[in-house]
């Protein structure tokens, strides 16, 4: 048997910590109400997500590439809302306080998804956007 190490301590009583904390949570607080989907979710729910009204859709050419965006109508991804460029899907996430960020420019938060699109077309430089599977 390997000798007992500081790491493996640490290790084994995150674990342990981590599977106490799910256990709890899972009896604590159990679902009373059924979490809405978007076939039960309001037209109301819908068109503001998380409280924010959610951006016109837009369609583009910025530095020579196109850059479309579009509410979805339900709950894309949970924001409910598409961008693309140049027809590829750039995925975009909106932040608690209403900011907007993509997984190009995932540490630089921006005020649309207009504005995720234009950067991160700056940060591909010409360089295709790969499909996010």
């Amino acid at each position: 048997m390997p000798a007992l190490t500081r790491r493996r301590a640490l290790t084994a009583g995150a674990a342990v910590a981590a599977t106490a904390g799910l256990h709890t949570r899972a009896v604590a607080a159990p679902h009373t109400t059924p979490v809405p989907t978007p076939a039960s979710a309001s037209a109301h729910e819908q068109d503001h997500a998380h409280g924010y009204d959610l951006p016109e859709a837009f369609d583009e050419v910025f530095r020579g590439r196109r850059i479309q965006g579009r509410p979805t109508g339900g709950h894309h991804h949970g924001t409910g809302y598409a961008v693309f460029v140049d027809g590829a899907e750039l995925h975009v996430m909106r932040n608690a306080d209403g900011s907007w960020i993509s997984v190009v420019g995932h540490y630089a938060p921006v005020p649309t998804p207009r504005d995720a699109a234009r950067a991160a077309v700056e940060e591909l430089r010409g360089a295709s956007l790969v499909p996010f599977d």
